[in-house]
């Protein structure tokens, strides 16, 4: 018997750095519905979007909060290019939102219409380096990745084969 029934995630708070864009990006970019706002002492504002299944985004938004530091508390705005994606230990290395494996394609051109720069297309595989060029049999998530306006690394993944199956994901022990 588990000791916790854990039933998904409530919401994941992050922190923006300016609330207008981070509102357009989630709310017209992304076409997520904001669903809570919470005034906070200060003058700052706590507020949550809708990310199915429940699921909520969170932001917390200070005209007090204190710059990140990119390669160290986020990754890095060229990290995407020179594949230096290490984040300190502690912070938020990046956002997987589970899309369906057929939009992959279409949701990636879409938003390169609205102006968003997004990574090719990576077929993450159960081989050295861990990506393949096409989708295969090794594929268990076929994603993309790109940066909100406050530098948080998202991603769009999709599910090729579910996670879980001992003779493939649990190959490698961790320690």
């Amino acid at each position: 018997m588990k000791d916790f029934e854990l039933l998904g995630i409530n919401h994941l708070a992050l922190v923006c750095k300016d609330l207008a864009q981070t509102l357009d990006f989630y709310g017209n970019t992304l076409g997520l519905s904001l669903i809570k706002v919470i005034e906070m002492p200060g003058g700052g504002k706590h507020f949550f979007f809708d990310i199915g299944n429940g699921d909520a985004l969170a932001f917390f938004w200070s005209p007090r909060t204190p710059e990140g530091i990119p390669g160290i508390s986020s990754v890095r705005p060229d990290g995407l290019k020179t594949g230096n994606i290490a984040t300190a230990h502690g912070s938020m290395n990046h956002v997987a939102f589970n899309i369906p494996l057929e939009k992959v394609e279409d949701y990636r051109t879409k938003l390169v219409g609205k102006g968003v720069e997004v990574t090719p297309i990576l077929h993450h595989a159960d081989v050295a380096p861990g990506y393949v060029p096409e989708l295969d049999e090794n594929t268990f998530i076929s994603s993309f990745y790109f940066f909100d306006p406050n530098g948080i690394l998202l991603e769009f993944a999709a599910n090729v084969r579910p996670l879980g199956d001992p003779a493939r994901d649990l190959q490698h022990k961790l320690i």
